[in-house]
């Protein structure tokens, strides 16, 4: 039964507590830099490339799930403000083995969002410094699969962000919160120059694939769900402000306005965002482009406005890599405290920071974005977001039934419709990941049981 042992209590030991630094103003920001980014910038072309015009409807059904898990999201976190997002939950309510599970896919998550985010940023780098004549070795541009040897501009970003990281929390939320408002401004400008142009017959075939996960080439899954399944990307990041309880002022207020504020401001921007680029452009012409919105901008005569596009989103995409980095850190931190992984690793900073594990963790991401294709990457990252958020669902009705009189600051309204809505939508989208994604998958988790039976489980501090 000790497979099934809880955690329930959330006091840190000395040296390794965070300082409190965050304001409801900075999670927001932090959600809204996470949430917005690749998966507008740069999925958007591959969601178009499986779905056509309908990829409007994916992005549809991708929020609605998202919105699902993101209200359970925001009831355990205020209930248990802690780090450790999902995996510090599922300890709490489900137990240690379950724990374990979802606290290997966040590290699956985050890693490889980080990774994604990294390569999407480099395409868009890449093509902003062919435009002012700097051109960059094919050969330190790309990862092997793609003909190069590793994506140098890639791991160059994630090692200026995690530098940012170890300076400071509250340093890196001021800079992020710039970002942001750079980004914003970004897409409202590509939305003003490409909405006028919108010609409803771009939107015809609306569904050229179908609806379903239509099994294509190299079992690549085509149609509105196939589509769905991969842009689901485009909407998770607000998981990354629940890793930042210990940080916040005030948790129980900070962090459902937090969670719940930046996923309805983002699902807005995408919609327009999304409408204004399959309106404007036929899907053909910018399906699987690594820089798609600039390359839209080109198509309809602007190359001045596209150049500043990629320019602001190389200047503005770090602040996803700054939030799941950072996500990513206090998931390993949290770990390493429950002795999962080496308790050394928890040591935090005179400035309140884990410069250990940042170190380590962007070392890991570094190699994988340096060598590895963006389709894939995103794929299985999404894979072990939706272990996660099924994961909460599961706890928000657990936790319901058998501590029905505890005090929740913030509640999920209609949670056994909502939580169960998470569950099975969660579901639908893995089953809609393509098939190479499921094996990968399983592999790692199997992986992942067996370091849990052959080393954490023997060093874990509840043990």
């Amino acid at each position: 039964m000790d497979l099934l042992r809880r955690k329930t209590s959330t006091e840190q030991p000395e040296g390794q507590q965070l300082a409190r630094t965050l304001t409801w103003v900075h999670l927001t920001a932090l959600g809204v830099g996470a949430i917005v980014g690749t998966g507008i910038l740069t999925l958007i072309g591959v969601g178009a490339d499986r779905a056509g015009p309908a990829v409007m409807l994916s992005f549809v059904v991708a929020g609605a799930i998202c919105a699902c898990a993101a209200l359970c999201y925001a009831e355990m976190a205020t209930l248990i403000p802690a780090s450790g997002s999902a995996y510090t939950y599922s300890y709490a309510v489900l137990g240690e083995i379950i724990a374990w599970v979802v606290g290997w896919s966040l590290i699956l998550e985050y890693s490889l969002v980080v990774s994604t985010v990294a390569v999407g940023w480099s395409g868009y780098a890449v093509g902003f410094l062919k435009g002012l004549g700097i051109v960059v070795p094919p050969a330190l541009a790309n990862g092997p699969s793609l003909g190069g040897v590793v994506n140098l501009p890639a791991v160059g970003i994630i090692a200026v962000v995690a530098g940012l990281l170890m300076l400071g929390t509250r340093e890196s939320a001021r800079i992020n919160l710039v970002l942001v408002i750079v980004k914003m401004v970004t897409l409202a400008l590509f939305v003003l120059i490409a909405l006028p142009h919108f010609d409803s017959a771009n939107l015809h075939p609306f569904a050229p694939f179908g609806y379903g996960g239509t099994p294509g080439p190299g079992g690549v899954k085509y149609g509105v769900m196939g589509a769905a399944a991969i842009i689901f990307f485009a909407f998770y990041g607000f998981d990354a402000i629940s890793t930042a309880a210990e940080e916040a002022k005030d948790p129980k207020r900070d962090l459902a306005i937090g969670i719940v504020g930046s996923m309805v401001l983002c699902t807005i921007i995408y919609m327009l965002v999304a409408a204004a680029a399959v309106g404007a452009v036929s899907f053909s012409r910018f399906g699987n482009s690594p820089e798609p919105l600039a390359l839209i901008l080109r198509e309809l005569g602007s190359p001045g406005v596209a150049t500043v596009i990629a320019a602001a989103a190389a200047i503005a995409l770090p602040t996803v890599l700054l939030a799941m980095l950072y996500g990513q850190t206090r998931i390993f931190l949290v770990m390493a405290r429950d002795g999962f992984l080496p308790q050394r690793l928890a040591a935090v900073s005179a400035r309140g920071t884990p410069v250990r594990i940042t170190g380590v963790t962007a070392v890991f991401v570094a190699i994988i974005a340096g060598v590895m294709p963006l389709d894939v990457i995103a794929s299985l990252a999404n894979a072990g977001t939706l272990v996660a958020f099924v994961a909460v669902a599961a706890c928000v009705l657990v936790s319901r039934r058998r501590d029905p009189h505890v005090e929740r600051p913030f509640r999920v309204p209609l949670a056994n419709v909502v939580a169960p809505l998470a569950i099975i939508g969660c579901c639908y989208l893995f089953n809609s990941l393509q098939r190479v994604t499921h094996e990968y998958f399983l592999l790692w988790n199997v992986a992942g049981l067996v370091l849990y039976f052959a080393y954490a489980r023997r060093r874990a501090v509840l043990g």
